[in-house]
C-alpha cells in the first residue's frame, strides 16, 4: 500500500526541501498540507505543487464553535474545545485516506481523539537529542543549559506527552564555542532536513499498513 502522507506544518520551511526529497518516490504521496499558523508560506508551496493544502487554526475553531475569543474561555472549554478539534482534524485526514501523520513545526500537542484513530501512523521532528529537552525552543534550552552536543530526532506520537513516544532516527550536531541561537537552529535545519525524509522512507518500506 502507497504511503499516503499529510503534513503538519507551523510555516512549513522545511516542506520545500522534503518534497523535493520524496517527489519521486512511487510509494509515497503527498495528500494534503495543513497549518495552524495564522501565516505559512508552506501552505503556498504546497498549492503550487497542487497538493491540497489549507489552513486550520485552532483559534478560528474557538471562535466558530464557542461565539468567544480565546481569552473569554475556561480552561474547561478550552479543553472540550480542542478536543473537537482535533476530532474534526482526524476526520479530515481519514476523508484524504491518510495513512501516515507527519508534524514538522506543528506545535499543537495532539490529543487521543486524534491519536487513537492513527495508531503508529503520527510522526515528528523534534530540535533536540530526547529524552533530553522536550517542548518549546529545545534548541535554545540546549544551549544555555551548557551542553556540547545538540541534536534532532524523529520519534513517534503515540500519547498525550510532550515530545515523547518511541525514537526512530536521531543526529547529533556539536556545539561549538561561540555558537548562538540561529546558528544552532541553522545547524538543526540540515540534520532535519536529512532525518525526516529518511523516516518517512523507513516507513513506506516497513509495512503496508504502518509501523
Amino acid at each position: 500500500m502507497k504511503t499516503k502522507l499529510a503534513v503538519l506544518i507551523g510555516r512549513g520551511s522545511r516542506l520545500p526541501n522534503l518534497y523535493e526529497k520524496l517527489k519521486d518516490n512511487p510509494n509515497i504521496e503527498f495528500r494534503v498540507v495543513v497549518s495552524h499558523k495564522k501565516e505559512a508560506p508552506g501552505i503556498a508551496f504546497a498549492k503550487s505543487k497542487s497538493i491540497d493544502a489549507y489552513y486550520f487554526r485552532i483559534t478560528d475553531w474557538y471562535k466558530e464553535k464557542s461565539g468567544k475569543g480565546t481569552g473569554e474561555l475556561t480552561p474547561e472549554e478550552k479543553h472540550e474545545l480542542r478536543k473537537s478539534y482535533m476530532l474534526s482534524l482526524a476526520n479530515q485526514l481519514k476523508e484524504r485516506r491518510v495513512n501516515l501523520i507527519f508534524m514538522t513545526g506543528w506545535d499543537l500537542i495532539m490529543l487521543n481523539e486524534l491519536l487513537s484513530q492513527f495508531p503508529a501512523q503520527v510522526m515528528n521532528v523534534h530540535p533536540s537529542l530526547l529524552p533530553s529537552f522536550p517542548g518549546e525552543n529545545a534548541w535554545i534550552t540546549a544551549l544555555n543549559y551548557g551542553v556540547k552536543i545538540a541534536g534532532a530526532t524523529v520519534h513517534f506520537v503515540i500519547d498525550e506527552g510532550v515530545d515523547t513516544g518511541p525514537i526512530l532516527l536521531q543526529k547529533c550536531v556539536e556545539i561549538e564555542k561561540g555558537e548562538t541561537a540561529d546558528s544552532l537552529r541553522q545547524k538543526l535545519n540540515v540534520i532535519e532536513d536529512e532525518l525526516v525524509p529518511k523516516a518517512i522512507e523507513l516507513f513506506s518500506q516497513c509495512s503496508p499498513d504502518g509501523i
